[in-house]
């Protein structure tokens, strides 16, 4: 239930980024992100990345350059028509709804990142995702959790790393009257009623290794918010074999 009450808030517009720079900049800064993170994973022009839970994806062009196809996931009807639009003559970017991930190939995938979406599930959730991102990796393939927000982490945290984003970004006026305008926001409603999901580091590399996976956590975040955590993880030698 609780995934399913986020993605009809994310399905229509919403107050969570404060400007349309603070939102170009978010993207472009993530996609600049897993571009560097293919890098240092020595992954290559070939590469068959996907991006789940990927919202507006407003860089995917910059990172598609990058590799050889990207597929673009979101639970919410109306971003994906968004995305289908934005992006429909380029030949190296789909779109698909989670379903349709669900029902293609596995093993297809060399790299599958999953930004800022963990929080939103719940436990069962998140097990039942973790199988599915497990199937669709290629045996030698990565799959990369960012923004997993730690235990205890203060909303006061994000608001500082915002504002600090902000001040580099050129938009900490519209992100002071942002902050103000989120806390009477659904956002903040819906952020009190179903509560956003928090793992330590050997709780997450637990739950990777039980999904079959091997994890490291990464020294820095995707994103501007480096309070949270970013892991890198690849199917175990034992699932493999198996």
């Amino acid at each position: 239930m609780g995934m399913t009450r986020w993605a009809d808030f994310w399905n229509a517009d919403n107050p969570i980024y404060v400007s349309e720079r603070h939102k170009r900049l978010h993207y472009r800064f993530i996609a600049r992100d897993i571009a560097a993170l293919m890098d240092e994973l020595g992954l290559g022009s070939d590469t068959a990345v996907l991006d789940y839970g990927c919202g507006e994806a407003l860089s995917a062009d910059l990172l598609a350059h990058r590799c050889g196809r990207l597929t673009l996931c979101d639970a919410a009807p109306t971003i994906r028509e968004r995305l289908k639009e934005r992006f429909a003559g380029n030949p190296k970017i789909a779109v698909m709804a989670p379903d349709e991930v669900d029902a293609s190939p596995d093993g297809a995938c060399d790299l599958i990142v999953v930004n800022s979406l963990v929080q939103y599930l719940s436990r069962s959730e998140f097990a039942e995702r973790l199988a599915v991102w497990r199937a669709k990796l290629k045996s030698g393939g990565h799959l990369v959790l960012a923004d997993v927000i730690p235990p205890h982490l203060s909303p006061l945290a994000d608001a500082r790393a915002l504002t600090g984003f902000a001040a580099k970004g050129g938009f900490l006026g519209a992100a002071l009257v942002g902050l103000v305008r989120t806390f009477f926001s659904d956002y903040r409603r819906l952020r009190g009623e179903l509560g956003l999901a928090q793992y330590d580091e050997p709780e997450m590399t637990a739950l990777l290794a039980a999904a079959g996976l091997t994890a490291t956590r990464r020294p820095s975040n995707l994103g501007h918010n480096q309070a949270r955590m970013t892991f890198v993880a690849k199917p175990s030698a034992a699932a493999i074999g198996t």
